[in-house]
């Protein structure tokens, strides 16, 4: 999720230093909060800046480049395995759809039928 401008964050804090309305009516005005107003200003109190604060990180990837190199020699060797039978090969501990994502960043796409039996209703 984007944090929300600069511009957005100068102007409800100019319209709670100016104290006209309240800022619940604020909160309306510009489509936010009241609790991020209230972060907003306490964010401003503590630091001195408006500025958002960087991404503060995550889990680290399960699939490094070199992982996703032996999934896709794995699929590649075998097309036609499932998920279960490719998380277990690549000996990560993870879900099946961490490498369902992984395969989707590898570019390969969900299998789909080439063969569709012919209709035994006959058309009129």
């Amino acid at each position: 999720m984007e944090a929300y401008s600069i511009d957005l964050r100068a102007r409800v804090l100019l319209a709670v230093d100016e104290g006209i309305d309240t800022r619940r009516e604020i909160a309306e005005t510009f489509g936010v909060t009241t609790r991020w107003i209230r972060l907003l200003v306490q964010h401003r109190r503590k630091t001195g800046s408006i500025e958002p604060l960087p991404h503060a990180g995550g889990w680290d990837p399960k699939f490094t480049p070199e992982r996703l190199e032996r999934l896709k020699t794995l699929v590649e060797k075998k097309p036609a395995a499932t998920l279960d039978e490719l998380r277990k090969c690549s000996r990560i501990r993870c879900c099946n759809m961490t490498v369902s994502r992984a395969l989707k960043q590898l570019g390969f796409t969900r299998k789909k039928r080439r063969y569709v039996p012919v209709s035994k209703i006959a058309p009129r």
